[in-house]
């Protein structure tokens, strides 16, 4: 199957496509091993060999030839751009560059979109619609309308067919994937193939214009209160899984000093605005708009910033957001001891993988350099690479929601530098961890998750019986093969052959003690004689009290013996 699906790929215009692109960036080595006729797939290179090293482009060359493969690779290079615990800082620099500079589909495919999924006229739906894009993607383009109600809105268009592109490639990214596995250990080591597998479990979300409309939704219930924070309305009657109609935030870009100024605005309170904002999903929401680009992110001429384009957003659950208002806390203090607990707590190092007290010495090292400092003081790059560093020393493996809060910090700080910020990012960040540090200790908080584990307990106990009766019955298929295994039981017949032993002595004493006691008090006796002991003169005696006086006898000897055995055990 697999040398057929290779064969089908070789003979494929994209495949070849692929090839004359990385043989024009430097690739032709590997090249030369993919579509080698006479390579035979099942064969890895012998270890040690030539095939187990690899010439990699440079970051300006690597992120040009992504750039040219087009829009799924694309997307591939922003996904590496936020996994900088794989990739070196260089590489995660030249992947962030990377943008969707594609050219725009045309109006005609765009009117002919909008009608398919809406089934009515674009005019029946649109008193005015702008055939000029306002923007153009990998994945889709926004354009300007104006509804019968008179609303200004941006109409947001999936690229015709770029789900069938996409999926082509994704097949194709997993067979080069494997084959990088195979032929090299650095691409082992990387895991290429389980990035194709998060790359294509993150663009479909992309492509479903549903998904990014509950995001805003979700979005707009968080800031709805907000007198700094505005999130567009959503159209819903006029949404499909390829289209997204939603209100149009008039304004400029944040990173646009003059216009902002022009506005009457002061451009450090935007600057604010956004800190305090990005603060709040952080450590209220856990839930992040994690692409705030100046694009994405409009100062509108009251004074609000408006939030758009929710196509990547990240979350954290609440246990993570206590243990990142801890971290907060712990660096707002200086208090490393508080910043290591709250990574061990949250998973993200271990006693056993880590050298706690030399990753501990190395954070104090590349973080008190920082302290007390405005944004404008700090370089961004500086900071970023200084903790990749220490996340790639450790061979630290951070989950990718952590990576993409990381990136948006860096957004985020970006833009606060730009708009001349002098705020202290941790302290703006502070109350709001503190606030949350407050509400876990809650009573109320504290009641609800207690509540919730005892459900969760409830529904495993439900589970048990459906649970083991499966494997009762798969067992009894010959699905699974039961092995019981004891251990400690290596002398078990020796010390049971003891016990019952001494049980017996015991049993055999107290019978003794029962017989010789019924038998002396009993007033008849049997074959009485005479007997003369040691010239006292004769007495009588009965075998029936020699009987006695023998269980006596023996009763207390074998007590004597079985008391003086258990002694010595020491198991008394």
């Amino acid at each position: 199957m697999k040398r057929n699906r290779g064969g089908l790929f070789r003979g494929s215009r994209r495949f070849l496509a692929i090839a004359r692109v990385l043989t024009k960036f430097g690739l032709a080595d590997l090249n030369a091993r993919w579509f080698s006729r006479n390579a035979k797939e099942d064969d890895a290179p012998p270890a040690g060999g030539a095939g187990t090293t690899l010439r990699i482009p440079s970051p300006a060359r690597l992120r040009a030839a992504l750039q040219e493969l087009g829009p799924s690779f694309i997307k591939l290079g922003q996904l590496m751009s936020t996994r900088a615990d794989v990739f070196p800082p260089e590489y995660i620099e030249a992947f962030r560059k990377l943008q969707d500079s594609v050219p725009p589909f045309s109006f005609e495919q765009a009117r002919q979109l909008v009608e398919k999924e809406l089934k009515q006229p674009l005019a029946r739906v649109f008193t005015d619609f702008d055939p000029q894009p306002l923007g153009a993607a990998s994945v889709a383009q926004v354009h300007r309308a104006r509804l019968h109600s008179g609303e200004e809105v941006a109409v947001k268009i999936i690229r015709p067919g770029i789900e069938r592109i996409i999926q082509e490639d994704i097949r194709l990214m997993y067979y080069f994937a494997a084959k990088l596995e195979k032929m090299f250990d650095v691409a082992r080591l990387l895991g290429a193939v389980n990035l194709v597998r998060e790359f294509e479990r993150t663009i479909f979300r992309e492509l479903d214009m549903y998904i990014e409309a509950g995001s805003i939704e979700k979005f707009q219930g968080y800031f709805k209160d907000s007198d700094e924070i505005h999130i567009p309305d959503i159209h819903w009657d006029y949404t499909t899984r390829s289209i997204l109609v939603m209100e149009h935030v008039a304004g400029v870009k944040m990173d646009d000093v003059a216009g902002i100024v022009a506005y009457g605005i002061e451009p450090r309170e935007i600057a604010m605005i956004g800190l305090r904002s990005f603060s709040r999903q952080l450590m209220e929401f856990g839930y992040f708009h994690a692409d705030p680009h100046p694009a994405n992110t409009i100062v509108m001429p009251d004074g609000r910033v408006g939030l758009v384009d929710f196509g990547i957003t990240g979350y954290i659950d609440d246990e993570m957001m206590r243990q990142i208002a801890h971290l907060f806390l712990g660096y707002a203090e200086h208090d490393y001891d508080m910043v290591m607990e709250a990574l061990e707590n949250a998973g993200l190092v271990d006693a056993r993988t880590v050298d706690l007290e030399a990753f501990r010495g190395d954070l104090k090292d590349i973080s008190e350099p920082f302290y007390g400092r405005a944004l404008q003081t700090i370089a961004v790059r500086e900071v970023y690479d200084q903790v990749i560093g220490l996340v790639l020393k450790h061979h630290i493996r951070m989950p990718r929601n952590l990576l993409l809060l990381f990136k948006t910090f860096v957004q985020a700080e970006a833009l606060g530098k730009i708009l001349n910020s002098d705020a202290n990012i941790l302290e703006v960040t502070r109350p709001y961890a503190e606030n949350l540090v407050k509400k876990g200790y809650d009573t109320h908080k504290l009641l609800k998750n207690i509540g919730r584990e005892t459900r969760t307990m409830g529904q495993y106990m439900r589970r048990v019986p459906h649970y083991v009766n499966e494997i009762l019955r798969q067992a009894s298929r010959g699905d699974y093969q039961l092995e019981f295994r004891h251990r400690g039981f290596e002398n078990f017949d020796r010390k049971m052959e003891r016990g019952i032993n001494r049980l017996t002595v015991g049993a055999i004493i107290s019978a003794s003690t029962i017989a010789a006691a019924l038998i002396l008090n009993s007033d008849k006796s049997v074959m009485e004689f005479k007997l003369d002991i040691l010239g006292l003169g004769s007495h009588s005696l009965s075998v029936t009290a020699l009987l006695g006086i023998a269980g006596y006898s023996i009763a207390t000897i074998l007590g004597i013996w079985l008391i003086f055995s258990i002694f010595r055990s020491g198991k008394l």
